[in-house]
């Protein structure tokens, strides 16, 4: 006879899913890893066939049967409008797991990752830009995140890009001077933009290669380069104005407030990024304090699932005492 489980929770990046189920008790009982959630990419029906794979690898390994959950937390990329929210829980619901399903954009498991309690904010810096705040009395706030069209800017791709057009219009005269017009082409042994941009444009540097720039970026930045240092302290701007909205949109602006930190570009702790957004988030909220986190965000989802169910606090300690 299979065990039941008090909240399946998932975190479902664009290239990592982790499933993890949790007992009544904050007792983990099973955990799975599995490729990226992309349905942008694949469609609805493959991304959300390829994550039940997952779930039922975890469900398998702990006995649980499928419909024997008491509640599905999954934080999922691509979730980027609350219609989506609703049609991937309308879909997750389907699948059996449980009828009490709640879908949220993947930024809040890293925001719920790095708090004792659901208050507070997250930025998110990785391929793209994200910022989601909550607190305990249900209240969220959030942006479309959705590129350019939606007001963003930065990110680790959207760092490269600027930095390639700044380069290419320092090579051919049209920009000011930049040491990026020789770093960023000689990451890959080029001698030349006009060389990585022709590289690029062919497909003899895969796409997926772009995400290198950002770090020659900052490496320029820190050794003075005006033009890369330009970029760094407009990626600070960007991070503190998304966290300050957040925060006054949910009335902690004025108060104490973590403000979490997350992504690959955040996390890599630049000095001269990280140092930006002190600066300029004490000026703007004097009392929010800053973290970078280190925890699993799948453990974001899975504290999520447990303020559901109305788990007491022993239970989130028992639980996140696993991750620590």
């Amino acid at each position: 006879m299979g065990v039941n489980a008090s909240v399946l929770a998932i975190d479902a990046g664009n290239s990592k899913t982790d499933v993890a189920l949790i007992a009544a008790d904050g007792t983990i009982l099973s955990t799975a890893r599995g490729g990226g959630f992309q349905p942008p990419v694949v469609g609805v029906d493959v991304a959300v066939d390829d994550l039940g794979a997952i779930v039922d690898r975890a469900l398998e390994r702990a006995g649980v049967p499928a419909g024997a959950v008491g509640h599905v937390s999954a934080c999922l990329a691509n979730a980027d409008l609350p219609v989506e929210e609703e049609q991937l829980a309308a879909a997750l619901r389907a699948r059996g797991w449980s009828p009490s399903v709640e879908v949220r954009n993947d930024t809040f498991a890293i925001l719920r990752a790095g708090v004792d309690e659901p208050r507070g904010v997250a930025v998110v810096c990785g391929a793209g830009i994200n910022c989601v705040g909550m607190v305990p009395d249900g209240r969220t706030a959030r942006f479309p995140a959705i590129g350019r069209i939606s007001g963003d800017w930065g990110g680790g791709g959207g760092l490269a890009e600027e930095a390639m057009w700044v380069a290419a219009r320092a090579e051919d005269g049209r920009g000011g001077p930049t040491e990026l017009a020789r770093t960023l082409p000689g990451h890959f042994g080029l001698d030349s933009m006009y060389a990585l941009i022709e590289a690029l444009h062919l497909g003899r540097i895969g796409p997926e290669r772009r995400h290198e720039l950002a770090p020659v970026l900052f490496a320029t930045a820190a050794d003075g380069d005006p033009a890369a240092v330009a970029l760094v302290d407009r990626m600070a701007d960007e991070v503190v104005a998304m966290a300050s909205v957040a925060l006054g949109r949910l009335g902690l602006l004025d108060e104490e407030a973590p403000v979490v930190l997350g992504g690959s570009v955040l996390a890599a702790r630049h000095p001269r990024l990280d140092g930006g957004i002190a600066e300029r988030l004490a000026a703007r909220a004097p009392r929010a304090h800053i973290r970078v986190v280190t925890e699993p965000p799948v453990l974001g989802a899975a504290l999520l699932g447990l303020d559901h169910t109305g788990a007491s606090a022993e239970v989130h300690e028992r639980l996140r005492a696993q991750y620590s």
